[in-house]
């Protein structure tokens, strides 16, 4: 199953989704989007017996599947190939930072980048789980079932203000800066493994096995929930694959009118034009 926040003229609202490719949705109107609908203790059943007439939208119509979650937590350095290509020793524990919800953007919406920002914007593809329920200190047997489903997320980063400092988090939340969707996809249609691919004016970019991970989307979950508890629409974006441009020589930035697409295997895709703005 696969569900989706869409836009309306009144707001938003969550949906199931019934042809991905036609892109039909049967709406859930008593839930302003996917949150709201995790909320329920029964949400699966409210969303998998929804019965009303399908309808078509457009790819625009998508908003991010959780427009605002209260937590994101990103994790840094997860596949083995990015933290070699960064020059990092293998880590014992998740490196985490948070990105607000003002950085999420929409599938298919044009990503547009402030003048002061726009040096060294790069892509980052990655899964992002999505939590199903609270979760406070779960162990990695259990941790499934705190997982509602998956979605593709770019960890859009300026690497620039990201190592001014020693902390990340500046460099990792640019206001409407990363795409997220185009859907959540329940854990009982797809489960990790299918390839990551991104793509930036329709060169490969990134490459890998979403399960080649260092720590699994289970093991994230027992260990974040140690820290915090997690709440139903909380995202875990966990970490991107080798390939990123600040570790290419040359170094290559996404520059005004790039378009950047970033696809896994089974999940959909999510697709922008970034527009930096002028001074």
């Amino acid at each position: 199953m696969r569900l989706a926040t869409i836009r309306t003229s009144d707001g938003t609202i969550a949906a199931r989704v019934e042809d991905p490719d036609r892109l039909l949705i049967t709406p859930l109107p008593e839930y302003p989007d996917v949150k709201a609908l995790l909320r329920e203790d029964k949400w699966r059943d409210i969303a998998a017996n929804a019965d009303s007439q399908p309808l078509k939208i457009n790819k625009t119509d998508l908003a991010p599947v959780i427009p605002h979650p209260d937590k994101i937590i990103c994790v840094g350095l997860n596949y083995a190939n990015h933290i070699q290509e960064m020059g990092h020793d293998l880590p014992d524990v998740p490196t985490l930072f948070i990105k607000f919800a003002e950085a999420l953007a929409g599938p298919y919406d044009e990503i547009s980048i402030a003048p002061w920002a726009q040096s060294t914007i790069d892509w980052e593809g990655e899964l992002a789980v999505i939590i199903a329920k609270d979760a406070r200190r779960v162990r990695e047997h259990n941790a499934a079932d705190y997982i509602a489903g998956y979605a593709v997320i770019n960890d859009a980063t300026n690497r620039e203000f990201q190592n001014r400092t020693l902390q990340w988090h500046q460099g990792k939340s640019l206001e409407s800066s990363a795409g997220f969707g185009p859907w959540l996809t329940t854990t009982d249609s797809w489960s990790p493994g299918g390839q990551l691919h991104t793509f930036l004016n329709e060169t490969e970019m990134q490459s890998a096995a979403t399960d080649d991970l260092v720590f699994s989307p289970e093991k994230l979950v027992e260990f974040i929930s140690h820290l915090y508890p997690l709440r139903a629409g909380d995202v875990i974006a966990t970490g991107t694959p080798g390939g990123v441009g600040h570790a290419r020589s040359p170094q290559r930035y996404i520059a005004h009118n790039d378009q950047l697409r970033i696809t896994i295997d089974g999940l959909g895709e999510i697709a922008h034009r970034f527009c930096f703005e002028k001074a």
